[in-house]
């Protein structure tokens, strides 16, 4: 384990800098926290966690595919990929580095997701352990620990320090790309943070709860069951829940004729759209009731299913945060677990 005196944090963020593009979360005009580009001057945020996730690196919002242009009957397919270059998200919350290796379940199997596996191969993720969890946060309900999160380096703060400590190779590498800036240290410190930030955890409200039913439960009994109408009755299919998730990986492709050639390119998508199962024929999800509960099947029973029994959901507490209605993965799983 290293140590970083925090009076020197500014330093070590011009080290990074200086031989990789360095991301990391700022606060905005509105008082809350998004990932930006470090420059001279950028103050690091202290908000518990991003308005939205650090997915955005490694699965865009858009992007352009590749471009097509043609001449007669001959097509031109341009690959117009940038993506090489090396880069660091710094501070990433634990709950966030878990939602990677969900991800990666999903881009990284046959057939790979070239755009999203070049992003993960050029991307460093040094996360940030919390010491101040909110009561939305449930991330230990799915077995992360928000005091050693996950991740390539893993960082703790305290009021005169930072210690860093790398979990891979990857990891390796960047601590030793800033090692002048470091010392070598005991975990002391760390052990003793991590102590209070688990008594925090153990008494935030969802801290109890129990995924028991969807494990105990067939996906027949839990898809038909009628507790679905209830809980959907006020969803407004807003897709806002989708959009904050650090784990959605929903997306359409639409080709976009731009007078002079085609371009193609991969937007993200929701399941809870009404146009989202839409084909020639019919849609096969004609109900909002529907439509929610495919999010939530997906999340607690067909991801699971198809994944050693890991959840599509890490607890960060987005979804209970921005939703209108305040209807939330809490509450779905809390109904169900009602016997």
């Amino acid at each position: 384990m290293f140590k970083l005196p925090i009076d020197k944090l500014n330093d070590f963020f011009a080290a990074v800098s200086a031989s990789q593009s360095l991301y990391l979360p700022v606060d905005g005009n509105d008082g809350r926290a998004s990932y930006k580009k470090w420059s001279e001057g950028v103050t690091l945020s202290k908000a518990l966690n991003t308005v939205r996730s650090a997915k955005d690196f490694f699965f865009p919002q858009t992007e352009n595919l590749c471009d097509f242009n043609r001449n007669g009957l001959n097509i031109e397919i341009i690959d117009n990929r940038t993506e090489s270059e090396d880069f660091v998200v710094f501070g990433v919350r634990a709950c966030d580095a878990r939602s990677f290796t969900i991800l990666d379940k999903v881009f990284l199997v046959d057939p790979v997701d070239s755009y999203y596996a070049t992003r993960r191969e050029h991307g460093t993720i040094v996360t940030m352990a919390c010491t101040a969890p909110e009561e939305n946060c449930f991330c230990n309900v799915f077995g992360i620990d928000a005091a050693a999160p996950e991740g390539d380096a893993a960082c703790w703060m305290t009021e005169d320090a930072l210690y860093i400590k790398a979990n891979n190779e990857k990891g390796e590498k960047f601590t030793q790309s800033v090692k002048s800036l470091l010392t070598e240290c005991g975990s002391e410190a760390v052990e003793a943070q991590q102590k209070e930030t688990k008594a925090i955890m153990e008494k935030l409200p969802f801290a109890g709860i129990s995924t028991d039913y969807f494990r105990k439960n067939t996906l027949l009994d839990i898809f038909n069951s009628d507790k679905w109408a209830k809980l959907s009755e006020a969803c407004l299919g807003c897709g806002t829940c989708t959009f904050v998730c650090p784990t959605c990986q929903c997306y359409d492709i639409k080709d976009y004729d731009t007078g002079h050639g085609i371009k193609r390119y991969r937007t993200w998508d929701s399941c809870m759209y009404s146009d989202f199962t839409k084909m020639a024929a019919a849609n096969s999800r004609n109900t909002q009731l529907q439509r929610f509960r495919q999010r939530f099947m997906h999340k607690l029973v067909y991801f699971p299913d198809n994944n050693n029994g890991e959840f599509g959901c890490v607890g960060c507490g987005r979804c209970l945060s921005r939703c209108p209605i305040s209807m939330n993965i809490v509450k779905v799983v809390k109904t169900f677990g009602e016997e």
